[in-house]
């Protein structure tokens, strides 16, 4: 196996930064790329939940619509939750990304980009095969926008950073951005009191930093419950109840997590809820969680 590097001799260049501090004068475009990454990653996510609930409410089997079969529902539901999870911290990081001039945002955006970028490129590939399914055959076709969904799908968890590189970055923030993780904790602990199974997973969280010697090795596991919970925060605070409802009992608890969509235990929100409401004038609400969020 061969690997190689790309030599650029006599390209005409102008530096922009101060000598041997290269990575210090890229950070603040690294920040953008991989906010660039999340916008990308969460807009995956709503076509693919648009494509599958529009073939699911117009397609019928066995005598009515395969979106009022509860099965479907329990799918369709489980991927408009993913989504509108992914696009509110998409939309929250947009929000501290404009305020970096105070400080408390600007830290949030130094660990909060990192968190992200991993979770939520790390789910779409997921997210698009289980929307393609839900389509059939014809999903598969190159001819159909699944088919270019699920084939672009990885893209943004490789570039700018892969997993890992995300991971290791969240720590690095941590131990030299002083005020990082507490900036970042701050931010989840708004959302308290707006759903047991939050304020448990929220509590959980905190013992994760305690055994530091294993920290690195533990750090996706890390970064996944610091995405989970800044999204319940969020959900709680700004998203339709049904929603944050079923977010926290399918995402946030042991007992209920299933490996796959469509598993989200019986009496969590409604699912024909879910689903629908964060399907119908969806461009709306998230225009409103915007400026609720500025």
């Amino acid at each position: 196996m061969f690997r190689t590097e790309v030599e650029l001799r006599g390209a005409l260049a102008w530096m922009v930064g101060e000598e041997g501090r290269g990575i210090r004068t890229i950070i603040d475009m690294v920040a953008m790329t991989r906010f660039d990454c999340m916008v990308g990653s969460s807009a995956g996510m709503r076509q693919a939940v648009a494509q599958a609930i529009h073939h699911c409410d117009n397609r019928k089997a066995f005598g009515k619509h395969l979106s009022d079969q509860p099965l479907m529902q329990n799918v369709l539901a489980d991927l408009a939750i993913e989504q509108e999870a992914a696009l509110l911290l998409t939309l929250r990081i947009a929000s501290a990304l404009d305020r970096r001039d105070q400080e408390a945002e600007n830290l949030l955006v130094r660990i909060g980009t990192s968190v992200g970028k991993y979770w939520i490129c790390k789910r779409t590939p997921g997210h698009a095969y289980e929307a393609m399914e839900c389509i059939g055959g014809s999903g598969v076709m190159e001819e159909r926008i699944m088919a270019r969904l699920f084939r672009e799908s990885p893209v943004n968890a490789i570039w700018e950073g892969s997993g890992n590189v995300q991971c290791l970055d969240m720590l690095r923030a941590m131990n030299r951005e002083t005020g990082s993780l507490d900036a970042y904790l701050a931010e989840v602990e708004l959302g308290r009191g707006g759903d047991r199974r939050l304020d448990r997973f929220i509590d959980s969280l905190a013992g994760e930093f305690v055994e530091t010697d294993t920290v690195e090795y533990r750090a996706r596991r890390i970064v996944e419950k610091m995405a989970l919970a800044l999204q319940g925060s969020l959900l709680v605070r700004y998203a339709d109840k049904a929603v944050a409802d079923g977010f926290c009992g399918s995402r946030l608890t042991d007992e209920n997590s299933g490996w796959l969509y469509g598993s989200l235990p019986v009496g969590v929100g409604d699912c024909s809820s879910c689903f629908t409401r964060c399907s119908l004038a969806i461009t709306e609400r998230h225009w409103q969680i915007d400026s609720r969020l500025r």
